[in-house]
């Protein structure tokens, strides 16, 4: 059984590794929606997996590291794509959140990344 919270964040970033014409090239900005899926058995005791304070706490620091940044200067970023992002997530998030199941980014409405780790 899974359970996911949603982190909204908003940040800037250019993919420099795109030809020059490319629009995504250039400096522009999303409003990333982020789900954290952690996974496992409902506990007899509390009926759920985690609490989503929990989830929600073991995430803010990463949330403070790009809410409202250009991705592009935080180390590990510097080709910040939605597949580059999700990975960087479950790396800071897999140690402390050992349920850690998938990482979803959506860039836009219509267009995003799922990473289930290795």
């Amino acid at each position: 059984m899974e359970i996911f919270k949603v982190f909204h964040i908003e940040a800037a970033h250019r993919l420099p590794n795109l030809p020059a014409g490319h629009k995504c090239s250039r400096l522009h900005g999303h409003s990333f929606r982020v789900r954290i899926y952690v996974s496992g058995e409902p506990q007899p005791d509390t009926g759920w997996i985690m609490d989503f304070a929990e989830l929600k706490q073991a995430f803010a620091p990463v949330f403070e590291a790009l809410d409202h940044r250009y991705l592009n200067e935080i180390p590990g970023l510097e080709n910040p794509t939605s597949e580059i992002l999700a990975r960087w997530i479950w790396q800071r998030l897999k140690p402390s959140l050992p349920q850690l199941a998938k990482v979803v980014i959506a860039e836009t409405c219509t267009s995003g990344c799922v990473y289930r780790g290795r």
